[in-house]
């Protein structure tokens, strides 16, 4: 084989990313809870990414941290630790918009506060990737490692591959699901005009007035009684259509 092609361990780990992520987007097109999502991730990660022991999602509150998706309840102390003083790798990484890779020794020097702590729970290396998911979302997605030189070169190379891959298609998912929505809320609206118009006819011609003032007349009652236009609207109608012969709705 001709020494620039890829080994077999570096196409096993590039098909298994490549199957990670087919998963998370068979997740994406049945779930649509962001947390849930990100879960999924830290779970398929530590898993995929050799020296991964632990993993975690954090999410900036303005300055602070936040963890919203952890592989192990280990993982919430490390990261909670990280966030009380106020610095650490995945705070850095999520801030500056630059993977942080590090090992416990350096990472003692560079904030020894929450270093010391991590590195009691047995963590010897770090890896954290920035996450952008719009501007509602920013933070990083935080790696953590047994070994002492828990991460390589192709490591950083696959987390990169999965996080870009990842964002967009999260990206995507999101901006269906409000396209989604806004088109509900439009049929919503067309539905609810659809029947005020129908009761509003019924009004003109039970009463013999305007469609103005027949309009007004439903607004009256919906206020008076507190109930919804279009709810007002769809009584109106379904008891014309089962034959209610009655008044208007302001009994005129």
């Amino acid at each position: 084989m001709p020494d620039d092609q890829p080994g077999p361990e570096v196409i096993r780990r590039l098909e298994e990313v490549t199957g990670i992520l087919t998963d998370l987007t068979d997740v994406l097109a049945q779930e649509e809870e962001l947390g849930r999502v990100l879960q999924r991730s830290v779970d398929q990660l530590t898993g995929t990414v050799g020296g991964a022991d632990m993993a975690s999602v954090t999410v900036l509150r303005g300055d602070s941290g936040e963890t919203v998706a952890a592989s192990s309840k280990d993982v919430w102390k490390i990261d909670q630790d990280q966030y009380a003083a106020g610095d650490g790798p995945c705070l850095e990484a999520a801030r500056t918009g630059q993977p942080v890779r590090t090992s416990a020794e350096q990472a003692l020097s560079r904030w020894p506060e929450f270093a010391r702590g991590s590195r009691t729970a047995g963590v010897e290396s770090y890896l954290s990737y920035p996450l952008f998911l719009g501007e509602d979302f920013v933070g990083s997605l935080n790696l953590y490692s047994c070994q002492h030189h828990g991460f390589a070169d192709f490591d950083v190379a696959l987390v990169q591959l999965y996080v870009t891959a990842a964002c967009a298609a999260i990206a995507n998912a999101r901006r269906y699901a409000r396209a989604r929505e806004v088109v509900d809320q439009l049929n919503q609206a067309l539905d609810s005009r659809a029947v005020i118009d129908q009761a509003t006819g019924i009004v003109m011609a039970r009463s013999g007035v305007s469609a103005e003032r027949a309009f007004a007349m439903l607004i009256r009652q919906s206020q008076n009684t507190n109930v919804k236009l279009r709810t007002i609207a769809s009584r109106l109608v379904a008891g014309q259509s089962a034959g209610d012969q009655g008044p208007g709705p302001d009994g005129g």
